[in-house]
């Protein structure tokens, strides 16, 4: 058993790194960003349950809680035996630890996210992909998995809920420009539902960190920032450009730091924290806590506006 807790795994801030855990699946490549695992162990025998996704294989207590387990081969339509020898990788993010059975675990890779390519939709799985990257580690592609929209399809109940911004009552209509930057299509497109649910009708959708830096940098230096930019909410895992490296960028940047920005992320810990607050971020919040997120722009808006005046 080992746990990645106690390597170090998590990089300086704002470097636009990422070390990536590679994994094997019926001889394929895969990743997972190291932040998001707390542990990898042989697989172990797992009690099924009734009723649940034909990918949930069932539940196992490896200690004192009691884990979900996900075929991941199952899922991503492998048809493999099971074997002892399988590895359970145990993930931690959205505030839920949920183990992933795989066949066999590579080493681990430090690499920029300039080196990860967006993949087009016949490598993701069309429009709500299963694949947010493809990298290029010690001279293999590997495929990056979009573990977050794997658990949201497994149980739509732990991701994003609109209702609870229907749960805030009527709110009046916003105008100002909220720029979004979320590699995940089925995240991002979530996300712009609930936003629009609560009133924020001028959205500006980014696919990572680096598309929305150079739409800032092309913005007129004339005017007032803040009717072309009021508020950035940014994931921190994106190709190209990571949400820590944007929000860097913002927060040094004498003509955007005044910008308010969210980090809004699966990946939100304590370290985590730590980082955020050094790079100037106003506030971190964790997925998918939606209608708190909805309150804190509230907050972040009307503070700037009154700084503003």
């Amino acid at each position: 058993m080992a746990d990645t807790q106690n390597s170090r795994i998590l990089l300086e801030s704002g470097t636009n790194e990422i070390e990536i855990m590679k994994f094997t699946i019926a001889g394929n490549l895969y990743g997972i960003n190291v932040a998001k695992v707390r542990e990898i162990m042989i697989s172990e025998p797992v009690k099924s349950m009734p009723h649940a996704h034909p990918a949930v294989e069932g539940i196992f207590k490896p200690r004192d809680a009691v884990l979900t387990v996900v075929d991941l081969p199952k899922y991503l339509g492998v048809d493999s035996e099971k074997n002892p020898k399988d590895i359970f990788i145990i993930t931690n993010f959205n505030k839920m630890f949920i183990a992933f059975r795989v066949h066999t675990v590579d080493r681990i890779s430090r690499i920029s996210w300039t080196d990860i390519q967006k993949p087009d939709k016949t490598v993701s799985g069309g429009a709500e992909g299963v694949a947010t990257g493809i990298a290029q580690c010690d001279g293999e592609l590997v495929t990056i998995l979009d573990f977050e929209r794997i658990v949201a399809e497994i149980a739509p109940e732990t991701s994003i809920q609109v209702s609870e911004v229907e749960n805030l009552g009527p709110r009046d209509r916003n105008e100002k420009p909220i720029w979004v930057a979320e590699d995940s299509i089925l995240l991002s497109r979530m996300i712009g539902d609930s936003l629009r649910k609560a009133n924020y009708v001028n959205l500006h959708m980014f696919s990572d960190g680096r598309e929305l830096w150079e739409a800032l940098n092309e913005l007129p230096e004339s005017g007032d920032l803040s009717r072309q930019a009021a508020l950035i909410i940014t994931d921190i895992e994106m190709p190209q450009m990571d949400g820590h490296r944007l929000t860097k960028l913002v927060k040094d940047s004498p003509r955007f730091k005044s910008i308010p920005l969210i980090i809004f992320s699966s990946l939100i810990s304590e370290e985590m924290r730590i980082k955020g607050r050094q790079l100037g971020a106003d506030e971190q919040l964790t997925k998918p806590e939606i209608g708190h997120l909805v309150d804190v722009m509230d907050h972040l808006l009307e503070k700037s506006a009154s700084q503003n005046r």
